[in-house]
């Protein structure tokens, strides 16, 4: 089998005993075990600078780990009757609340049940500037956030809308529940983000490298019987990750966001189980103005599950 160009080099040190597959799907969450097992097999997977083809290979700890990610196949994404709750559209776009747990995109691995596969349904003409698997997707929100997403029906409302977002005329501000009591009221980040140089899933302040990213951060309530503290968050740029690394950097990881330092250990388990393996940030208000009217719409929501469960939870803990 002819191997595919390689587009990124990931490496993991492993710090305990584990099964391969097992650990690189826990490492890198972006592909599913499945997928993973294909790329070990088919020989993108290093173990201490040997190739390895047993997804099964027991690691003792200690091992370096390289992942080499090829470029993805060409996927077959069909169409699906996924429900949307969809606020705004028109001939030129729609706006909807993308739910927590949903992927926006296919990807090798995740193929079926993303936000690509609920639009081809629902839409019958969709841009298709972002290729064949991101037709219509202008912007992203990662699989566990929540909240408010514009989707381009043409090329031309696309590329008008991503020169927004390139230009910063777009408002976006998201709600976030932290972990900790904020001591601040008011407290604005500016540094850059680019990709951990140790742990590749994750992305970090650098000081050297990375790209500059912007966030104000405004506190909005404070739940101090249960550690907490509701944020408002206006984001300047859109770096991967960036209000997560950020609220994280202030040493207020977001609740749910186990990747960043959120402490599971520190909150009630009815707490927990409300969270359903979701980070507490809501995409709650985006502005823009419309490609083809000129208009300037705006959006807002902030009664989306679990976040609005889990507020609810901590006022009444008061």
């Amino acid at each position: 089998m002819e191997k595919r160009k390689i587009q990124e080099i990931l490496e993991f040190q492993v710090q305990q005993q584990d099964r391969l597959d097992k650990f690189l799907t826990k490492v890198y969450t972006e592909f599913s075990r499945t997928y993973i097992q294909k790329l070990i097999e088919e020989g993108y997977v290093l173990v201490d600078d040997e190739p390895v083809s047993k997804p099964s290979k027991k690691l003792k700890g200690g091992e370096k780990v390289v992942l080499l990610v090829p470029e993805p196949e060409r996927l077959e994404i069909a169409p699906e009757d996924i429900p949307l709750e969809i606020l705004y559209e028109d001939e030129s776009l729609l706006v909807l609340i993308k739910p927590c747990g949903m992927v926006v995109h296919p990807s090798p691995g995740h193929t079926s049940g993303t936000l690509v596969n609920a639009l081809l349904y629902h839409v019958k003409d969709l841009s298709s500037i972002g290729g064949v698997e991101r037709p219509g997707i202008v912007h992203r929100l990662d699989k566990d956030t929540m909240g408010l997403m514009v989707v381009a029906k043409g090329d031309d409302v696309h590329k008008s809308l991503s020169e927004q977002f390139k230009e910063r005329k777009v408002l976006k501000l998201y709600r976030a529940i932290v972990q900790g009591v904020v001591s601040w009221d008011y407290k604005l980040v500016e540094t850059n983000v680019g990709r951990h140089p140790i742990d590749r899933k994750r992305f970090t302040v650098l000081e050297d490298g990375g790209k500059y990213a912007k966030s104000e951060f405004f506190v909005k309530e404070r739940f101090p019987k249960h550690n907490a503290t509701l944020l408002e968050v206006k984001i300047h740029t859109g770096r991967t990750h960036q209000i997560r690394v950020h609220a994280s950097s202030l040493g207020h990881p977001i609740l749910g966001d186990k990747t960043y330092g959120f402490k599971a250990q520190a909150f009630p388990k009815k707490l927990l189980e409300m969270l359903k393996d979701c980070h507490m940030l809501l995409s709650s208000k985006l502005g823009f103005f419309h490609p083809k009217k000129g208009s300037w719409l705006e959006f807002e929501v902030q009664n989306v599950e679990p976040f609005t469960s889990v507020l609810n939870y901590l006022r009444e803990a008061l």
